[in-house]
């Protein structure tokens, strides 16, 4: 006889319910469990703030401190003079417990290190937080964002996507573009061509991707299109999860001319035709050239009946690399940086 006991016919449904169930209960543990260790964190920071206005507390108070506290939990990690003078610094800049408008007990302690020592303006700070809320970076990738100057480069490819989409979609779109896009993962020279700066891309598909930004998924390169009988092939070919459309990307190892956008618009009404399902959105076309000039392609683009955005590429990177490229752990800190002032200023590690 058997042992295997017949199961009900909604047993498999059910037990996927209860993982799931089982999953989101986990992850409402786990932030409930940062929540405190950030409130924990602050208060700290501010009792440490409030006695050193108030009794004039220096330096070896803090590193006494920080021994006691070690002693008394050797099972937690974050006690050290380090972190509690990070304690201080979070106390101090955010007195409300907010990174602007976000609260930041949304964010891990770490990424809230990061945002208060590596960027300095409010405005900024705030729309990193947003983003790493919203996109879910981790530590690591909210500290290359910050180095490569993402702030400063979502949204500003030139497109004609307000004339040319419908306001929702239109504001989604032009943010999901950048300018410029860094490719100095590639490890080409400026003369590269536009082959060579294709294939590499392919061989850096993760890197490139992560460059493009959320949203995007790999179709194909050199998309073949069939028009009357001529052959017509796309340089690289995505699809954009969050804007429910194709994304035609064209690539020239030169500067822009108009007629790149003539080209990239008959291609994007070839996919609308061919490729384009009824309930996507309108194919979006990207432009990437060696360099632009931004009113020649505003003049270009507003002749254009298809929604087209350009922008320039860097192989070698010439934004100022003002920050490092990753924090260390909670063990490195007191390691690999210097002391922060007495003032609470960040000195030279920022």
């Amino acid at each position: 006889m058997s042992d295997i006991v017949p199961l009900p016919a909604d047993y498999p449904a059910w037990l996927t319910e209860l993982k799931t169930r089982i999953h989101n209960a986990q992850q409402r543990a786990a932030l409930a469990v940062n929540r405190e260790l950030v409130l924990l964190y602050w208060q700290i920071g501010q009792d440490i703030l409030t006695r050193q206005t108030q009794q004039g507390w220096g330096a070896k108070v803090i590193e006494r401190l920080a021994r006691d506290l070690r002693e008394a939990f050797p099972e937690i990690k974050g006690f050290s003079t380090r972190n509690l003078k990070y304690m201080r610094y979070f106390a101090e800049h955010c007195p409300n417990q907010q990174i602007g408008q976000q609260p930041a007990a949304q964010l891990p302690w770490f990424h809230i290190v990061t945002l208060l020592t590596r960027v300095q303006n409010p405005n900024e700070r705030e729309w990193y937080a947003l983003q790493t809320v919203q996109q879910g970076w981790s530590r690591s990738a909210l500290d290359s964002h910050i180095k490569n100057q993402l702030f400063s480069r979502q949204g500003q490819a030139v497109t004609n996507f307000k004339v040319q989409l419908p306001a929702p979609q239109s504001a989604l779109a032009q943010e999901t573009l950048k300018d410029p896009y860094l490719f100095d993962f590639l490890g080409l020279g400026d003369e590269a061509h536009e082959r060579e700066i294709e294939n590499g891309l392919i061989r850096h598909i993760t890197h490139f991707l992560l460059e493009l930004g959320t949203g995007f998924a790999f179709v194909g390169r050199q998309h073949r299109l069939e028009v009357a009988g001529d052959e017509f092939f796309i340089d690289l070919l995505f699809y954009h999860i969050r804007l429910k459309c194709y994304v035609v990307v064209e690539l020239k190892a030169v500067a822009f001319k108009p007629e790149h956008a003539g080209q990239l618009n008959f291609y994007l009404s070839a996919v609308d035709a061919q490729i384009k399902a009824e309930d996507d959105n309108p194919t979006i076309g990207l432009l990437l050239c060696k360099t632009q000039n931004r009113l020649v392609a505003e003049y270009a683009l507003s002749g254009i009946n298809k929604p087209i955005g350009v922008a320039e590429y860097e192989l070698v990177r010439s934004l100022p690399e003002k920050l490092s490229s990753s924090l260390p752990t909670i063990e490195e800190i007191e390691q690999e940086l210097t002391d922060l002032p007495e003032d609470g200023s960040t000195g030279s590690d920022d």
